[in-house]
């Protein structure tokens, strides 16, 4: 069944069934693989994208459900004021390091500054809550939503490794 799709502002006619997760026709039908597939019940929030500007899950999403909606993936989330100073953050904050959910992270790091222009720690804690990072880089990614928020460099402090349990 045909589908019309808005995505980073451009049309595109899938022909898929309604209940094909809005995931699936990102990556496979249209062929943007910025957007990845983590654990398929819309828990770890790395196939985060915005539909209308809201972060959603795109892995339990029907694609009938978007309709006429505006998506944005990773792809193009740099173009917008907000995606633009995450994204440059993450990179000056080094946040990364496997990389595999940090397209979802970003989805909702920008999406909450979208939101809440100066956020709080607890803002950004329940914005962040449903992205998980199994590298742990938390605390960096709390840095650089902070630090693109207010443009001042936040300096994050690396834990001793005699606090974690590590040799002394």
């Amino acid at each position: 069944m045909a589908q019309t799709l808005r995505v980073n502002g451009h049309e595109h006619v899938v022909d898929v069934e309604g209940s094909t997760p809005l995931l699936w026709v990102i990556r496979d039908v249209i062929g943007m693989t910025g957007t990845k597939f983590g654990c398929g019940i819309a828990q770890c929030g790395a196939c985060t994208v915005h539909v209308d500007g809201n972060p959603v899950r795109s892995c339990v999403l029907p694609v009938s459900s978007v309709g006429n909606r505006e998506v944005t993936t990773i792809e193009a989330v740099g173009a917008t004021d907000s995606g633009k100073r995450i994204q440059d953050a993450w990179l000056a904050v080094d946040v990364v390091q496997c990389g595999y959910c940090q397209s979802g992270q970003i989805m909702s790091a920008a999406a909450l500054l979208e939101r809440t222009p100066n956020p709080t720690d607890a803002d950004i804690d329940a914005a962040m809550s449903g992205n998980i990072c199994r590298c742990a880089t938390y605390v960096r990614i709390r840095a650089a939503i902070k630090q693109a928020a207010t443009g001042k460099i936040v300096v994050t402090q690396a834990i001793p490794v005699a606090a974690i349990g590590g040799r002394k």
